[in-house]
């Protein structure tokens, strides 16, 4: 009973979309708070929930803890061609791919930003609490300079990010618009053929 309950909790917070719209990757910037900090630290992990294999559409997870992405799993249509197969493959190895990158990003911006706070504070002969336990905090401007830093100094791997995003969703771009064109030749076909034998279509 326990595990059922479990199971539709986690069904809940999943959504379903249909599989023939396209989703491509967000690729914009995904920094998290200061409330993720460092105690995050351990291997990246997705969750593990899977549709159930009746499923017909794609399903769409809340938010990672970590990379602030909603995972998504991608509906496999039965009889799926090589190339609706290579489409859903390079669709969610994109995803997984994105998630990593900006979980790991995640987790190094709220490291050095925990570490540049504790240094200011210390600097200027402060702990990082007061003496009512109450955390410290840095104005604006001097948060600024860390912001700037740690941008400039993630610049390269910033470019060559959105390079490999633009690259994955060109080329999920064609092959949806090949997938698209070949399903549509498949139907004309399909008519023709019905047309000869005289069967009538849906």
């Amino acid at each position: 009973m326990a595990a059922r309950t479990a199971a539709a909790a986690r069904r809940s917070t999943w959504r379903s979309f249909c599989p023939s719209s396209l989703r491509l990757s967000a690729g914009s910037s995904r920094l998290c708070s200061s409330k993720q900090a460092t105690q995050k630290d351990r291997p990246v992990n997705r969750s593990t929930y899977r549709p159930e294999p009746s499923s017909t559409h794609d399903w769409v997870g809340p938010p990672n803890s970590l990379s602030n992405i909603r995972p998504i799993i991608y509906h496999i249509p039965e009889n799926e061609t090589e190339l609706e197969k290579r489409l859903r493959n390079l669709r969610q190895d994109t995803e997984d791919w994105n998630h990593n990158f900006w979980a790991k990003q995640n987790i190094t911006f709220s490291k050095e930003k925990e570490a540049f706070i504790i240094s200011q504070l210390k600097a200027k002969g402060l702990t990082l609490r007061d003496q009512d336990g109450r955390r410290r905090s840095l104005n604006s401007e001097e948060m600024a300079t860390f912001y700037k830093s740690f941008l400039d100094k993630n610049r390269v791997r910033h470019a060559n990010y959105n390079k490999e995003w633009y690259r994955r969703n060109f080329t999920i771009t064609l092959l949806l618009a090949r997938v698209t064109l070949n399903s549509m030749w498949r139907t004309v076909t399909e008519r023709q053929s019905s047309k000869k034998d005289g069967t009538p279509t849906s």
